[in-house]
């Protein structure tokens, strides 16, 4: 891979099984900084280690091998059976294991997704975040107000640079992420003691929330909603801090 070529799965994957050396490394954390698709697709790739072992270890104590033996028991012997008891109860506790396993991971999926998976995504996504990401980024207000303009117009909002200033931490770049559809800005920003921090909304209909707290992937979240946007602040700094800075924002931000 070259500094003009785009790294290929197993390129990605690599990556995330630290096997590169530290030019290749280079080279892909410089294009994921500034390809939000493909960081995405990183994220996408990191998932697919999941514990299928210990679910299926889990379930296969509850599948009701008594109850098939015992149906089974009642069925007539023929001369000639057309088919191997031994086979037909392995294959039918399968095919129950199979379908509890299938809806115990379609509604665990959507508990997630319903609750905070937008949350989720953006901390993902900042867990690869560190301080070189984002120090070569212009900063100058009309770079910064036409990287908002983009945001205004898929969340129907009215962001200025003066809005979203911070004491201590640089404003650095706002860009407009996707998921299934639904679109989430990002804005972020660099803080000299606590590294990358980012302001993060997407579009909500769940009515008005006010702050509540979580951490993701060693850092502090800060969220809360107004009757259009779900917002959240995550980023190293200590939480008490980071809701200091959320009360500042929410307070302009709703002016």
């Amino acid at each position: 891979m070259n500094d003009h070529t785009m790294p290929t799965d197993e390129q990605l994957v690599a990556y995330l099984d630290d096997q590169l050396d530290s030019d290749q490394r280079s080279r892909i954390d410089a294009v994921i900084a500034e390809d939000s698709m493909l960081n995405l697709r990183l994220q996408w790739l990191a998932r697919s280690s999941l514990p299928f072992k210990a679910a299926y270890d889990e379930l296969a104590q509850q599948a009701p091998v008594d109850r098939l033996q015992a149906m089974l028991d009642t069925l007539p012997s023929p001369a000639r059976p057309a088919i191997n008891r031994r086979r037909f109860l392995a294959a039918a506790a399968g095919l129950v294991l199979s379908g509890v396993l299938a809806d115990r991971l379609f509604l665990g999926w959507q508990a997630s997704q319903h609750k905070s998976s937008w949350r989720g995504l953006v901390a993902d996504y900042m867990s690869m975040y560190v301080p070189q990401t984002l120090e070569h980024l212009p900063s100058d207000e009309a770079t910064q107000r036409a990287q908002l303009h983009t945001i205004d117009a898929r969340l129907g909002l009215r962001l200025l640079p003066a809005q979203l200033s911070l004491p201590r931490v640089e404003l650095k770049r706002a860009q407009i992420l996707e998921y299934d559809g639904m679109p989430i800005a990002q804005i972020t920003y660099l803080d000299p003691a606590h590294g990358p921090m980012a302001l993060c909304v997407t579009r909500s209909n769940s009515g008005s929330r006010h702050f509540a707290h979580e951490r993701r992937h060693g850092m502090n979240v800060v969220y809360w909603a107004d009757m259009e946007h779900a917002w959240m602040l995550i980023g190293h700094n200590p939480a008490s801090e980071l809701e200091e800075m959320a009360k500042v924002l929410r307070s302009r931000l709703s002016a």
